[in-house]
C-alpha cells in the first residue's frame, strides 16, 4: 500500500483557554479563589481592588435566580471553536468592573473574632514541668527521653524494655532507671501521661482523684481487672465480680465516663478555621430566596492608568500590556460567572429543599444532580464542581451544597424518602428510647415500617453506624 495524503472534515470539542479558566475558577473554593485573587494582583498590573466609593457593574442583585435568559445563554467564544457540554450562565458583561457591595480591604484586615494563641504541645508542656521539678539532673535526662517517646495521646506505645536495649551502654542506664523515671513521669501533673494501655492510662487518672470521691475504689478496680466487662456493658458479671448493687456501680461506671481515654489529645490544639459561607438563605415575604455573600466576593476591577498607557502605546511596543489586559478581562469575567452559576443552583436548591429550612433534617427529599443540572439546563459536572467545597448559611446552620443532595427510600405510598431524613428518625428513635432495653435494628426497621419507611435492617445498621451509635447491646445502661 502506497502512502497518501488525504483529507477530512470532523469536529471536534476544543476548550478555550477562557472557558478551562471558568472551569478551574468553578470548582475552586472561597479560601482557594482569594488565593487565585491575590497571585494574580502581584502578577497582573491590569487588575486592581475596587474602591468602595466606586459604582459597582455587578451586584448580586442583578443575577436572576432560576432559569438562564437569553443574554446569559450566550457566552463568549473564539472564532470557529465549538461550544462544549460544559454551560455558564451570567449577565452580560462590563469588562471595566466586577465588583459586589462586599467588604474592602479595609474591612477585610479587621480581625472577625478574637484571637487565641495555640496551646502549647503536650512536649512542651511536661518539659515545662520537667524544668520545674526538684528532681535530679540524671533523672530529668531519662524523663526527657520517655517524653520523647509518647504518642501524640500521652501513651508510651514503647516497651521499656526495648528503650533500654537501644540506649547505648555508656549511658548507664538499667530497666529499674526506666521504670522509676516512668513513675515520676506518670506523676508530672497530667493524669494518665505515660500508660502503656487504656486500663492504665484510666487507672491513673482515677488515682488522682481525691480519696472521698464517690465510686473511686470502685472505679480503680474496674480500670485495673475488669474494664473488658465494662466495655460490653455485662453489668450482671461485673455486678457478681464486684459484690456491688446497681447503685453503687452507676456511680463508678459515671465516674470512668468523665476519664479522658486520651490525654495528650487536649494538648497543642490548634485554632479551628470559620467556614466562608458562598450563599445566605434567608426568607423574604414567605418565600426563602438564596443571595450571594458579599464577603465571599472579590472586588476587582480593570486598572484604568494602565488602560490608558495601552491606548497611547502602538500595538508592538506594548504587547505584554495588551496580553496582560485581556488576562484581566478573562479572570473578571469568569469569576463574575462563577459567582452567577453559584447562586442558581442554590436557589435551585432551595426551591427543592424549602421544607428542610422550615422543619429540618426529618423533612428532606431526596435529590440528585441531574434534577438541577436539567432545571438549570447545565451539565452534571458543573453542578458538581458547584456543590463542591461551597458552602451555604441557612437558620439551621452552614451547610456545604453537597449535602442537600442524596438518594431516596421507596415508601408505601409509591413515593420516596430522602437518606437523611431516615438517619434523623434513627437518631429520635435512639434519644427517646428506654436506656434498659435499647431498641435493636430490627425493631428500629419495623417501627420504620408502620411509618411506610420500607429499610431493611442492614441499612438501619449502615445509617446507624454512620451517626455513630453504638448497637443496642452497647447503648444498654443499669
Amino acid at each position: 500500500m502506497k502512502p497518501a495524503l488525504q483529507l477530512r472534515q470532523s469536529q471536534q470539542l476544543t476548550l478555550t483557554p477562557q472557558l478551562q479558566q471558568a472551569i478551574r475558577l468553578l470548582q475552586l473554593s472561597t479560601l482557594e479563589i482569594n488565593q487565585e485573587v491575590e497571585y494574580l494582583l502581584g502578577e497582573n498590573p491590569m487588575l486592581e481592588r475596587e474602591d468602595d466609593d466606586s459604582e459597582p457593574a455587578y451586584t448580586a442583585g442583578d443575577t436572576p435566580s432560576s432559569g438562564p435568559s437569553s443574554e446569559s445563554a450566550n457566552t463568549a467564544e473564539e472564532p470557529g471553536q465549538q461550544r462544549p457540554e460544559e454551560e455558564w450562565a451570567g449577565d452580560e458583561w462590563n469588562e471595566s468592573s466586577f465588583s459586589s457591595a462586599g467588604a474592602s480591604e479595609d474591612e477585610e484586615e479587621e480581625p472577625h473574632g478574637e484571637m487565641v494563641a495555640n496551646s502549647p504541645s503536650l512536649r512542651e508542656h511536661l518539659i515545662w514541668q520537667l524544668n520545674m521539678s526538684q528532681l535530679a539532673e540524671k533523672d530529668k535526662k531519662i524523663i526527657g527521653l520517655l517524653i520523647d517517646a509518647l504518642d501524640e495521646n500521652g501513651y508510651l506505645a514503647q516497651p521499656l524494655q526495648e528503650i533500654a536495649e537501644l540506649l547505648p551502654e555508656q549511658l548507664e542506664i538499667s530497666l529499674d532507671d526506666l521504670e522509676t523515671a516512668l513513675a515520676q513521669l506518670q506523676n508530672l501533673g497530667v493524669p494518665g501521661v505515660g500508660a502503656r494501655d487504656l486500663s492504665e492510662c484510666l487507672a491513673l487518672q482515677v488515682k488522682a482523684l481525691p480519696a472521698n470521691t464517690p465510686g473511686r475504689t470502685l472505679a480503680l478496680l474496674i480500670t485495673t481487672q475488669h474494664l473488658g466487662l465494662l466495655a460490653a456493658h455485662d453489668f450482671v458479671k461485673l455486678k457478681k465480680a464486684l459484690h456491688c448493687d446497681d447503685d453503687a456501680l452507676r456511680t463508678a461506671q459515671a465516674l470512668i465516663v468523665q476519664l479522658n481515654p486520651k490525654p495528650g489529645s487536649e494538648f497543642g490544639q490548634r485554632v479551628a478555621d470559620y467556614v466562608v459561607p458562598d450563599v445566605i438563605v434567608e426568607r423574604h415575604q414567605g418565600n426563602w430566596r438564596a443571595r450571594l455573600n458579599t464577603e465571599a466576593m472579590p472586588r476587582l476591577r480593570i486598572n484604568q492608568i494602565y488602560a490608558g498607557i495601552l491606548q497611547q502605546r502602538g500595538e508592538k511596543s506594548a504587547q505584554q500590556l495588551s496580553s496582560q489586559l485581556q488576562e484581566a478581562r478573562w479572570f473578571i469575567k469568569n469569576l463574575q460567572q462563577r459567582f452567577d452559576t453559584i447562586l442558581r443552583v442554590s436557589q435551585a436548591i432551595v426551591e427543592r429543599q424549602r421544607h428542610f429550612l422550615e422543619h429540618g433534617e426529618i423533612a428532606m427529599r431526596p435529590l440528585v444532580l441531574r434534577e438541577i443540572a436539567e432545571q438549570l439546563e447545565l451539565h452534571e459536572s458543573t453542578i458538581s464542581r458547584v456543590t463542591t467545597q461551597k458552602f451555604m448559611l441557612t437558620p439551621r446552620g452552614i451547610f456545604e451544597l453537597k449535602y442537600f443532595f442524596g438518594s431516596g427510600v421507596s415508601t408505601d405510598a409509591g413515593g420516596t424518602c430522602s437518606a437523611t431524613a431516615i438517619r434523623e428518625l434513627i437518631k429520635q428513635f435512639v434519644s427517646q428510647e428506654d436506656t434498659l432495653h435499647p431498641l435493636s435494628d430490627n425493631r428500629m426497621s419495623e417501627i420504620l415500617a408502620q411509618q411506610g419507611i420500607l429499610v431493611a435492617r442492614r441499612t438501619v445498621a449502615k445509617y446507624r453506624e454512620a451517626l455513630h451509635i453504638l448497637p443496642a447491646n452497647l447503648r444498654k445502661s443499669i
